[in-house]
């Protein structure tokens, strides 16, 4: 299993909804914005050893943009393991904790989505 991971969606919502749950998720897997630019959709983030009290073992950097994709957004996800001084870890890095973090930023980031859906009959701003 590769050290770095890549993933790529498509959501019905709009960039700015989109970013915003992505926002929200960082929030609730305790990740700290390293870098954010509103006006383009993307944001860095980099999470703990210890997320939501599992532990995984390394610290991760994430790096997620959202583009407009037709009438939805894509969302394009990188990632990869970070040393105790958290520079990009090149070897060592246990199995899967990557991955792991992207799984979970991505079900947060779904469920940070359906919350902000409007609901029916509202309108879209």
């Amino acid at each position: 299993m590769p050290l770095d991971q890549h993933h790529e969606k498509t959501y019905p919502s709009d960039p700015p909804r989109v970013y915003q749950a992505a926002l929200t998720a960082i929030q609730s897997l305790e990740g700290r914005i390293v870098a954010a630019d509103a006006d383009n959709w993307r944001v860095e983030a980099r999470f703990p050893k210890v997320i939501l009290g599992k532990t995984l073992g390394e610290r991760t950097q994430l790096a997620c943009h959202i583009q407009a994709h037709g009438p939805g957004s894509a969302v394009v996800i990188d990632a990869y393991p970070l040393d105790a001084l958290e520079r990009k870890l090149l070897f060592g890095a246990r199995k899967g904790v990557t991955a792991t973090v992207v799984t979970w930023f991505v079900a947060h980031l779904e469920h940070n989505l359906a919350r902000l859906q409007p609901k029916t009959g509202e309108r879209n701003p």
